[in-house]
């Protein structure tokens, strides 16, 4: 099987991808800035790399077949944070992915209302306008990509449903942090979820029918 970099593998989401990668099979390549994180994940096939993403992390891409891009600076930090993880870090990680000739596919977790962060009126808008540009860059790189922008992240169990129409109640406009995961691996699975913007909510329908 193919190796599979997954960057920001330490946080909710990423540990989540990370073990499903591991139970289907892959080489997963876990970039990461806190090893005590991953201890969970010990599998045969997990390669941890502990970089921090302010630093060079390109070595991280020898070889690799599609990248996964979940790492965020976190709620509790300040904007400089935000512009050096969520905006920088991510477009020097898909220049790092253009150079890499292993690379076929780049999957960005972005966020609901990345399209136009104008209308975000809350502290998540220097996020969200993070998210925009780097989703945007992304667009113009020679990267077959996925852009994925979930809505409200919760921590409950996963349903399996989806919807990729924007729900008349913002309370309903949520989805677990679990059924993102099974997303991302959906798109690392099927190339037909190449060259795609998805914007996702719980739902009914499932992931497959999202992308067709």
């Amino acid at each position: 099987m193919s190796t599979i970099l997954v960057i920001g593998a330490s946080g909710q989401i990423g540990q989540k991808v990370c073990h499903s990668l591991l139970q289907k099979g892959y080489t997963v390549r876990a970039l990461v800035r806190d090893t005590h994180r991953t201890e969970e994940l010990r599998h045969p096939a997990l390669q941890v790399f502990q970089i921090d993403l302010e630093e060079d992390f390109s070595q991280a891409f020898e070889g690799v077949k599609k990248v996964v891009f979940v790492a965020g600076s976190g709620g509790h930090t300040g904007c400089d944070k935000t512009l050096l993880v969520d905006l920088w870090a991510a477009k020097r990680a898909m220049d790092f992915a253009e150079e890499e000739p292993s690379v076929e596919h780049f999957i960005q977790l972005s966020s609901y209302g990345a399209d136009d962060p104008e209308e975000i009126q809350s502290s998540l808008k220097p996020y969200i306008v993070a998210k925009h540009i780097t989703d945007e860059y992304l667009t113009i790189t020679s990267l077959p990509y996925t852009i994925l922008r979930p809505c409200k992240l919760t921590n409950h169990e996963p349903t399996g449903g989806f919807s990729n129409q924007r729900p008349e109640s913002a309370e309903e406009a949520t989805i677990s942090r679990a059924d993102v995961a099974e997303a991302i691996c959906y798109c690392v699975e099927n190339d037909s979820t190449k060259i795609k913007v998805v914007e996702l909510f719980q739902g009914n329908a499932s992931i497959e029918a999202i992308f067709n």
